[in-house]
């Protein structure tokens, strides 16, 4: 415990160490650390499992085995001191899987490393995380519905989970479940096919937390809105709540049904935004950490630099480096980041501006470039706009906030918007299509 308490931040260590009870079998060569419920069993060993053998390790002068067991509710154990004989448990209990964690009988689908505590915080998302937290300290009540959206690999699928973990912690018998609105889709079909409308209800309207991602999967799919809806309202009329993530704001979904858009939008609706250059160092260092390496400031400064869109990039880019720094046996240096990430740095230096999208785009489509930035909008104005709008965030490293202010100061909703409209009209229209492949051609020259 002392050798923890030197490795573990404190407010870590006092909410999942200190509170842990020993026993050790009869020949010593087995360690059993009892814990209150399933869900902190499958945190503890999660995060903590590893480090806790390796010092067993160093500590023991013989091999002793790790083992993590429920407290027995018959007879709650004392603590004691690990050098003294206590009784071997009788159930012990081994690893158990993040699809295994339940409650009540419920697969929660959470994954236990996602916390609050293991989330980097920046001006990005303080306010998505400040409510999140808001949430899951008072469910049912404040911000309900909770609405977050925002671009691939920002961190809603971690709030989320965070939001589910923390109600686990201070409340393992509550319903929570975590799914993909595909999932969801896929749980509507099948009650139908199997005529089982009323297991559908019991799992879905009993809840007492449910954590849905992605719902702009729902457009065009009137079944599964309509019982999604049932759902929605079932929750709220018992004091359950609701917490659901998607790629843009609630009025720029399409093709879903205005009563569930109304819904969406009627609790608290936050946006999460490309992390900052002092966050990326931050999620780097901290993400390098936890995978048994010590990555210099200044090289993920440097990284930070030069990956700029989201979270998910960050992490690719970090293995990259840890990959090459393992495989040629160097430490982690500028010089050895720049050449693991040779490919993405050359992609880079031949980076295309904003402003050559929107000289290119108004040369196309034969409207003056100050159009690009003024407030007028007739559709011969409005949609080359758009298009401009979605090749900048293809084609640039730009965050949707710093395209839009180069787009006569718009809100980033309004980019997003156009950039979801204009993505999903290529797959329909050839003609349009077309337009936009010679447009990235033009511009990649």
């Amino acid at each position: 415990m002392e050798q923890l308490a030197l490795q573990i931040p404190q407010q870590q260590f006092n909410t999942w160490i200190k509170p842990l009870q020993v026993r050790l079998d009869g020949d010593a060569d087995r360690l059993i650390l009892l814990v209150a419920n399933r869900f902190k069993l499958d945190w503890i060993r999660a995060q903590y499992g590893q480090q806790i053998q390796s010092l067993v390790n160093q500590l023991s002068p013989h091999a002793v085995q790790l083992e993590l067991a429920i407290t027995p509710k018959e007879s709650p154990a004392k603590s004691k001191p690990i050098n003294q004989d206590l009784a071997p448990l009788t159930e012990p209990l081994g690893l158990l899987s993040v699809d295994e964690a339940s409650t009540a009988g419920l697969k929660t689908r959470l994954n236990s490393a996602l916390t609050f505590d293991t989330l980097i915080e920046g001006s990005a998302n303080r306010m998505g995380r400040a409510a999140a937290m808001h949430v899951a300290s008072s469910i049912g009540q404040l911000y309900n519905p909770l609405f977050i959206y925002g671009g691939v690999g920002l961190g809603k699928t971690h709030l989320v989970h965070a939001i589910g973990n923390k109600l686990l912690l201070d409340n393992p018998g509550a319903k929570v479940l975590y799914i993909h609105a595909e999932q969801f889709v896929s749980d509507v079909v099948k009650a139908y096919q199997r005529k089982a409308f009323d297991e559908f209800k019991e799992r879905y309207h009993s809840l007492d937390l449910l954590l849905i991602d992605d719902v702009q999967f729902f457009a065009n799919k009137d079944r599964t809105q309509e019982e999604f809806f049932n759902a929605f309202e079932a929750l709220l009329a018992k004091k359950s709540h609701i917490v659901m993530t998607s790629d843009t704001y609630p009025k720029g979904l399409t093709a879903i049904h205005e009563r569930l858009v109304s819904r969406f939008d009627s609790g608290l609706t936050v946006a999460l935004e490309p992390p900052e250059l002092e966050m990326r160092v931050a999620i780097l260092i901290n993400k390098a950490e936890i995978e048994g390496a010590q990555m210099p400031e200044e090289v993920a400064f440097f990284v930070a630099k030069n990956v700029r869109s989201n979270v998910r990039e960050l992490e690719g880019a970090l293995r990259k480096i840890l990959a090459y720094s393992r495989f040629n046996q160097k430490d982690i240096t500028i010089t050895l980041a720049r050449e693991a990430l040779r490919d993405l740095l050359s992609i880079q230096n031949r980076q295309i501006s904003v402003e050559n999208i929107q000289k290119t785009v108004a040369d196309f489509y034969k409207i003056k470039v100050a159009d690009m930035y003024s407030k007028k909008r007739p559709a011969s104005i409005a949609r080359p706009r758009q298009i401009a709008m979605y090749l900048a965030k293809e084609l640039t490293q730009k965050s949707l906030p710093e395209i839009g202010e180069l787009f006569g100061g718009r809100d980033h909703t309004t980019v997003l918007h156009a950039v979801r409209k204009m993505a999903s009209e290529r797959q329909q229209r050839l003609e349009l299509n077309q337009q936009l492949h010679v447009l990235e051609q033009t511009l990649k020259g």
